[in-house]
């Protein structure tokens, strides 16, 4: 369903299958991937998962998983039917939620698998920057600076944030949280997670059968969609989005 909407919306959208090793045996996970092309062709990645927790209870997921993969189902259309100064990259990570608990070999399968790719293939440095949405839809939305994040990519986000009047829900208090941006920071690739991990009373809602569709809002998806295209027009008109790195 996912890569029949990306085609229709005119991106060219692929799967990226791959085996990984995992505390309960070896699984076949797939990345989605779809690429929409610009003038240059430096790449900005806007990245988010979508598997879901695998529990022992109900669990639906709607904001921890669901939010993220409909955002880049909107972003999709948005993207694709204007011409744009940088190539675009839609990217649906799988695993990056642990099977039995987090660790780093347990946890973010995706994101780890598809950079690595792309360092083998030698293309690492053709990536700008990734931005990485993750529970999203909270109806109480804040999100806080993220502490692995690249600095000079969040002042950009928060920066855009703030100039659209949301400064009540990008909060410059930092909080560190591993998430599916981490591999790519730690390859040197400019990274910045967006994320609300404040979901409910004392984070009741995350990882429960709480996270539903009636604890999700439309207003805070299109509050992040805004912040999120301001953002990459902030790094289309800037000739270089690395500090000190060579002009586009």
């Amino acid at each position: 369903m996912i890569v029949d909407q990306l085609r229709k919306a005119g991106a060219n959208a692929k799967e990226d299958c791959f085996v990984v090793a995992t505390p309960l045996g070896p699984i076949l996970m797939v990345n989605i991937v779809a690429k929409i092309p610009g003038v240059s062709a430096s790449i900005v990645i806007i990245a988010g998962h979508y598997d879901t927790k695998r529990t022992t209870f109900p669990f639906v997921g709607a904001n921890d998983g669901g939010s993220s993969a409909a955002f880049l189902l909107e972003m999709a259309p948005v993207l694709a039917r204007r011409k744009s100064a940088l190539t675009y990259w839609l990217v649906f990570f799988d695993g990056e939620e642990a099977l039995q608990r987090w660790s780093n070999t347990d946890g973010l399968y995706g994101s780890r698998h598809f950079v690595q790719e792309l360092s083998a293939q030698r293309t690492l440095n053709q990536i700008r920057a990734l931005i990485l949405v993750d529970m999203i839809a909270d109806a109480h939305l804040d999100i806080h600076r993220e502490a692995h994040s690249t600095p000079w990519l969040t002042d950009v986000v928060f920066g855009e944030a703030q100039r659209l009047g949301y400064g009540r829900y990008f909060l410059n208090n930092p909080d560190a949280i591993e998430d599916d941006h981490v591999p790519f920071v730690e390859l040197g690739v400019p990274a910045v997670d967006i994320i609300d991990l404040d979901y409910g009373p004392f984070n009741l809602y995350w990882h429960s059968r709480y996270d539903a569709v009636d604890k999700c809002s439309p207003a805070s998806l299109a509050i992040v969609a805004r912040v999120v295209l301001a953002t990459l027009a902030a790094l289309e008109t800037t000739r270089s989005s690395r500090p000190g790195g060579a002009s586009s």
